[in-house]
């Protein structure tokens, strides 16, 4: 059994979603955390060092990330294949998917957010604009980051964009718009949102 630390809206949302798609075991710990609005707190029920979520703990391991939980549950429960495993062909673009989530995308969202820019040659991400020409010029020749197949990447990269499309940083495009729909109309996105309260 899984145990998912859970706070509503928030990252670990796309981690129930995740352990939708794989069918595996789990229950749901919600935790308290500190929001951006400033309300929350550190709950010492979280198990995650920075108070944050997701967190996960399977076997008496702690894993926290999204992306190294990725990695981890889709290497566990291999099943509905929507994490490639080792020997595959794709396995090498997914695991590069999953960091450049972590380590350009996020940085990059965060970035335009904050109205910061990255200093040019020094930092490991781009700017976002940057970024999203490569994500998009992907999903043009798609439908997903690894063309025909979904997987865990998609969670992670179709849920930010769902929450997020339209906002001022983020513009509508229409391959971003379908890649969201197609992601938002998996039984698994609706059986997750369903949970996330």
């Amino acid at each position: 059994m899984i145990t998912l630390f859970h706070s509503p809206r928030s990252r670990s949302s796309r981690i129930i979603w995740l352990l939708e798609e794989l069918a595996a075991p789990y229950e749901i710990k919600q935790v308290n955390i500190r929001r951006g609005d400033g309300s929350g707190a550190l709950d010492t029920a979280d198990p995650h060092p920075h108070g944050k979520v997701p967190a996960i703990i399977h076997d008496g391991a702690l894993i926290f990330e999204s992306a190294a939980i990725a990695a981890y549950l889709t290497d566990a429960f291999p099943k509905n294949g929507i994490g490639p495993i080792v020997g595959d062909k794709t396995r090498g673009p997914y695991l590069t998917w999953l960091a450049y989530y972590a380590g350009v995308m996020e940085p990059a969202f965060m970035s335009k957010f904050m109205k910061l820019d990255p200093p040019r040659g020094s930092a490991g991400w781009v700017v976002m604009e940057e970024a999203m020409a490569y994500v998009a010029a992907t999903l043009e020749a798609g439908p997903y980051l690894l063309g025909e197949k979904f997987s865990a990447a998609d969670v992670l990269f179709g849920s930010t964009f769902a929450l997020f499309l339209g906002q001022p940083f983020l513009p509508k495009t229409p391959v971003l718009e379908a890649y969201v729909k197609r992601c938002v109309e998996r039984p698994a996105y609706i059986r997750a949102t369903a949970k996330d309260s």
